[in-house]
């Protein structure tokens, strides 16, 4: 018999089932993240700085999937929001296996408007806010075979964009960041991969989504816009045991606009 033969190869989809914290788990990504996740029969902790609508979504997720899930309120700008929601979690749901960073603020300021405290508060959310949230959760993450972060990136990373300097400064920072942690974090078997996404359907684009979709729409290889669970379909692989050998990559879910050289 040959050693292929005794690879078990069913699907992993839901393994570990391990907790979950998405942040940012109210609306758009997040939120599908946390509705993956749970159909698969993982716990979430839902973290937004919206928290009635963490609660409202949490207890929806629960009903929907017969999966426990909790929503909290976490501003993780404030570098003391991350420990109060991390106690909560853990005593709602048990050690945690896996993070989803997901929240996210695309401030419009231009250079001109890119004042310190908006520049630290997007750096905060975006970027520092990975380094608490690991902190916070590293030893549940230690005991937990097979846990994983993913942390929500953009294509944007790459492309320059006059109006949303943090933004891309800050997303480019989280994949810089990643690589560096997926380096100690291994030797933990945690594992640590950035997702970059690209022109999807969600609140953040707010009253730019007709004109981005008139700017960016033809350049799209797929011809459309994302859709969230598009996204939260590779998050939950990438925290998978599906995704056990992925490590300190960026896995970019784009329609193929980030290579494309149409006008």
């Amino acid at each position: 018999m040959g050693e292929a033969s005794l690879i078990d190869h069913s699907p992993r989809l839901g393994s570990p089932g391990s907790p979950v914290v998405i942040t940012g788990g109210a609306s758009g990504i997040g939120l599908a993240c946390a509705d993956a996740l749970a159909a698969v029969g993982r716990p979430v902790a839902i973290w937004d700085i919206n928290a009635q609508g963490a609660q409202r979504e949490a207890e929806r997720i629960s009903e929907q999937y017969g999966c426990k899930a909790i929503g909290l309120a976490a501003d993780l700008r404030d570098p003391q929001g991350v420990t109060p929601a991390a106690l909560a979690t853990r005593e709602a749901l048990g050690p945690v296996g896996g993070i989803v960073h997901a929240a996210g603020t695309a401030v419009q300021t231009g250079i001109m408007g890119a004042t310190p405290e908006v520049f630290d508060a997007g750096m905060a959310l975006h970027v520092r806010a990975l380094l608490l949230l690991t902190q916070a959760f590293m030893e549940d993450l230690k005991a937990n075979p097979g846990s994983a972060i993913v942390a929500v990136s953009s294509i944007n990373a790459w492309f320059g964009n006059a109006m949303i300097p943090i933004y891309t400064a800050a997303k480019g920072a989280v994949i810089s960041l990643v690589r560096s942690m997926a380096d100690e974090l291994a030797g933990s078997g945690i594992r640590i991969n950035a997702l970059s996404p690209g022109m999807i359907d969600t609140p953040i684009l707010g009253e730019m989504r007709d004109g981005m979709e008139q700017v960016f729409g033809p350049r799209i290889f797929l011809g459309r816009f994302g859709e969230p669970h598009e996204i939260a379909r590779t998050v939950r692989f990438l925290l998978s045991d599906e995704a056990s050998y992925i490590t300190a990559t960026e896995i970019v879910v784009d329609g193929g606009i980030r290579h494309s050289q149409r006008p």
